[in-house]
C-alpha cells in the first residue's frame, strides 16, 4: 500500500511538473501560415531568425525571432496569426531616464548586458508595458528585472544563463 502511495505521489508530481510552459524550436517554413503572414506584414523588411512553439497547458503561443537592420525583436504570436507580444532590443540611450534611474538605485554598480522594450498587444493596439533588462550584479548575480515605464520594479528573476 505504501509502495502505492509513493508511485501515486510521484505520477502526481511528474504531471504538475508538466504544467509549466515549454519551447521547441521550430523550423521557420513550418510556422503556420497565419503566424508567417502577420509577421511578414507587421514587419516587412525583417529578416526572420529563428521560431520557437510554447506551450503552457493547452495555451500554444509562437515566438518569432526578426532582425530589422541593426534591431532584433522577439514578437510573441498565437496560432491564428494575433501578435501578443512584441520584444525589442534597445540601446541604453534609448532606455527611459526614470528606469535607468530606478535600476541604477536598487542595483548599484551593475553592469547592464540586454535592455528591452517590451509592448502588449490588445486588440491589434501595441503599448509599451514594461522594459526588461538584463544585468550583473556587483555581487555577480544575473537579473533580469522588469520596470514600468514610470520606474516602478515590478519583477526580478535570477537567471543562471545570460540571454543572447
Amino acid at each position: 500500500m505504501r509502495a502505492m502511495l509513493m508511485i501515486c505521489l510521484c505520477a502526481m508530481a511528474f504531471c504538475a511538473s508538466g504544467v509549466r510552459a515549454a519551447e521547441e524550436p521550430i523550423a521557420l517554413d513550418k510556422l503556420p501560415k497565419a503566424v508567417l503572414e502577420t509577421v511578414k506584414k507587421r514587419f516587412p523588411k525583417a529578416e526572420l531568425v529563428e521560431a520557437a512553439k510554447e506551450t503552457d497547458g493547452d495555451k500554444v503561443e509562437f515566438e518569432v525571432t526578426l532582425k530589422d537592420g541593426e534591431t532584433k525583436y522577439d514578437v510573441m504570436l498565437t496560432p491564428d496569426g494575433k501578435i501578443t507580444l512584441i520584444e525589442k532590443v534597445i540601446a541604453a540611450k534609448d532606455l527611459p531616464k526614470v528606469v535607468a534611474a530606478a535600476l541604477e538605485e536598487k542595483y548599484p554598480k551593475a553592469t547592464y548586458k540586454v535592455y528591452e522594450e517590451m509592448s502588449k498587444v490588445t486588440d491589434g493596439k501595441e503599448a509599451i508595458a514594461y522594459y526588461e533588462v538584463l544585468i550583473v550584479t556587483a555581487d555577480k548575480k544575473t537579473l533580469e528585472v522588469e520596470v514600468s515605464p514610470e520606474g516602478k520594479i515590478l519583477k526580478t528573476e535570477e537567471k543562471k544563463e545570460e540571454k543572447k
